[in-house]
This record gives C-alpha cells, sequence and structure tokens, in this order.
C-alpha cells in the first residue's frame, strides 16, 4: 500500500512538491520530532488533489495531502512506542484533515509495522465518539477491526449506521450480538417507516434467531409501504437454525518509503 501511495504522488505532484516532501522524508527518518512541525503544513506543499484511491469504499477518496501525511509517518524509525505515541500527539494537535489522516495511516501501518500493533486504539476510540462523519468513516476500518474488542466494534457499527455513514463491517466481526443490535434498530426504522442501510441486511441474512427474537421479519412483511422499507423483506433470511506527461523528477519518494 505505501508503494501504491508513492507512485500515486509521483504522478500527482509538482516538481516543487515532490521535492519538499523527499526532503521532509528524509528529515523525519533522521529526527522523527520534526514530524510535528512538518505534518500540519503538508496539504500546503502537496495540495489537495483527488487521487483517485479508495482502499476503504466506506471512506472519502483519498488526497494527494492524505497520501504525503501517511507516507510521511511511514518515515519515523522503528523504534518501541515513537509511532504509536507520534499518531495519538498528532491526532489530539490536529485538525480534521489531520485527524482523518493519522486514522487512515492506522490501515496502511498495521501489519508493515509490528510496532504498530493495538496501540493506537485509544484515538480510534475517541474518532468514533466524535460527531463528525469524516473521522467516524475513517476510524471503523481494517485497524479497527483487528484490534478494537468486541463492544467498542459493536458500538462503533451502530455510531456508523446512526449517522449514515457506511459501516465497512468485517465479516468475521458480524456475530450474533451485532446481528441483533442492527436487527433491534432496523425494527425501529422499519416501524417508523424509515429505509434501512444496505450493509446492514448481510449481517442480518448471517443471523436469523437475531431477526426472529427482534420481530422484524414480522414488521418487514407488513403490506403497508409506509411501515416498511422498499424492496428489503425479500433480503430477510428464510426460518431455520442460524449459521454463522511532467516535467522528469527524481525518485525521492519512491527511495524513501518503508517496504
Amino acid at each position: 500500500m505505501i508503494a501504491d501511495l508513492c507512485a500515486s504522488l509521483e504522478a500527482a505532484l509538482a516538481p516543487e512538491a515532490e521535492h519538499w516532501l523527499t526532503a521532509a522524508l528524509r528529515t523525519t527518518a533522521a529526527d522523527p520530532g520534526a514530524v510535528h512541525d512538518l505534518f500540519p503544513v503538508v496539504a500546503r506543499r502537496c495540495g489537495r488533489a483527488p487521487l483517485g484511491l479508495a482502499p476503504n469504499p466506506a471512506q472519502d477518496v483519498w488526497t494527494t495531502a492524505d497520501a504525503a501525511r501517511v507516507v510521511l509517518l511511514a518515515s519515523l524509525p522503528d523504534a518501541p512506542g515513537l509511532l504509536s505515541r507520534t499518531l495519538t500527539e498528532l491526532y489530539r494537535a490536529g485538525g480534521t484533515p489531520e485527524r482523518r489522516a493519522v486514522l487512515l495511516a492506522l490501515d496502511v501501518l498495521d501489519g508493515p509495522r509490528p510496532d504498530l500493533g493495538a496501540a493506537a486504539t485509544t484515538i480510534v476510540q475517541e474518532a468514533l465518539r466524535s460527531h463528525d462523519t469524516r473521522l467516524v468513516a475513517a476510524a471503523l476500518g481494517p485497524y479497527a477491526a483487528r484490534h478494537l474488542d468486541a463492544a467498542a466494534y459493536r458500538h462503533g457499527v451502530l455510531k456508523c449506521v446512526f449517522m449514515g455513514v457506511r459501516p465497512l463491517i468485517a465479516e468475521h466481526r458480524a456475530d450474533a450480538e451485532l446481528a441483533r443490535m442492527l436487527a433491534d434498530y432496523a425494527h425501529e426504522r422499519i416501524a417508523a417507516g424509515r429505509d434501512v442501510p444496505d450493509d446492514v441486511w448481510p449481517v442480518l441474512a448471517r443471523h436469523p434467531a437475531a431477526v426472529a427474537a427482534s420481530g422484524l421479519a414480522a414488521d418487514a412483511g407488513l403490506p403497508d409501504p409506509a411501515r416498511r422499507a422498499p424492496d428489503r423483506h425479500s433480503r430477510l433470511p428464510a426460518p431455520g437454525p442460524a449459521h454463522s506527461g511532467s516535467p522528469e523528477r527524481p525518485a525521492g519518494v519512491m527511495a524513501h518509503r518503508t517496504p
């Protein structure tokens, strides 16, 4: 993923912006504390042009500033506690664009950077408590699916649903308790004549018992279309047992990427 971001940046950035980013990567690798001064000015130096990248379909398309910030974070040295501490400090000191970039970086760096681990779950939970849809969408990604505890993940999904943010629900986290919570939510929505987000139904389809216990099946089948979501009753599980051309530039960004 880092290589993809670097390639996209090399294609999108003007030479001056690429030179600045290359220098910033060198500086951060040598002096990790410098990232606190560099991170906030990335958008001004690299712009906010859309890159056409959206690894998580629930999130907005990445911009050059998003990608440059993530690549900058990837250049931090591998030292005990440094990466998670820096991510937390940058998140809490930044505005929404900087905070979103930190959350996006979690999905990219988790795995390639073993020093990250579950240490950044605190800022994920902070983002999920916010009322900013951009932060909530960025928070509930693959990193959250791997590291949040079951209760926190379920409540994150519910937060997305209530805010109208599309939740990218990891299949291995779609358990019976999450299905029960979503079935209760869907029951209330349908009884009020409101639609239910499409992402809810695949979870309910895996847990027929949760649907039956909520009373959702009865409401979804009501003949009055004002009291059910259009065509949604057909998605309910059948009764049965539950189952689980620019100037030439140096290859600076690529040369300083993290594997």
